[in-house]
């Protein structure tokens, strides 16, 4: 072989490589179901694990899902043993409607992700995220879902990790871009 071929093959195999672990590091995690046996109440969340960065968060869809609550009922949706200032707190993740059908759906809404998982304010006027304190800790919490009308909960874990290494550089690029500022 020619030193031009092999030059030419260790760069072809070495973009290869460096493809296929981006193409692996960025696949999901399963997506959890709620089990039909169950009859009782029973609570999910998808991604069952979310990273820190303002960026990566915002993009994120974290949605509760419920079953076995009460028709017409509404649900409100806790973090707890957050640590807020030296004491550990519940945090409002979100709340939903009942189905008829005893399921229902929560999100967490963009202003809490950044209100309580990043603990940054919105600035609306300017389009940007004031990042002046540090994100929740990293750990896995147990969500609760509690009914308002009944008795009813049901709980799951969500896990919460630092920020990769592109969210970190996504939300560098966008403290660029004037769209994340940093005040610590």
């Amino acid at each position: 072989m020619k030193k031009v071929d092999l030059k030419r093959l260790l760069t072809i195999s070495s973009l290869i490589m460096v493809s296929g672990i981006f193409l692996l590091s960025g696949c999901a995690a399963t997506v959890k179901k709620l089990d039909p046996a169950v009859k009782g109440p029973q609570v999910v969340v998808n991604p069952s694990t979310v990273r820190l960065g303002v960026a990566n968060l915002m993009k994120t869809n974290i949605i509760f899902k419920g079953s076995g609550f009460e028709p017409e009922d509404v649900i409100l949706v806790e973090l707890l043993n957050v640590p807020v200032d030296g004491k550990k707190e519940k945090v409002v993740a979100g709340t939903a409607q009942v189905k008829k059908d005893g399921t229902f759906e929560a999100a967490v809404g963009k202003v809490t992700k950044m209100s309580q998982f990043m603990r940054a304010k919105i600035d609306a006027f300017k389009g940007q995220i004031i990042v002046s304190k540090a994100p929740m800790p990293t750990g896995t919490y147990t969500a609760v879902t509690r009914s308002l009308y009944c008795d009813k909960t049901a709980q799951c874990a969500l896990t919460v990790k630092g920020p990769g290494m592109m969210g970190s550089f996504k939300d560098w690029l966008g403290a660029k871009m004037g769209k994340i500022v940093v005040k610590k």
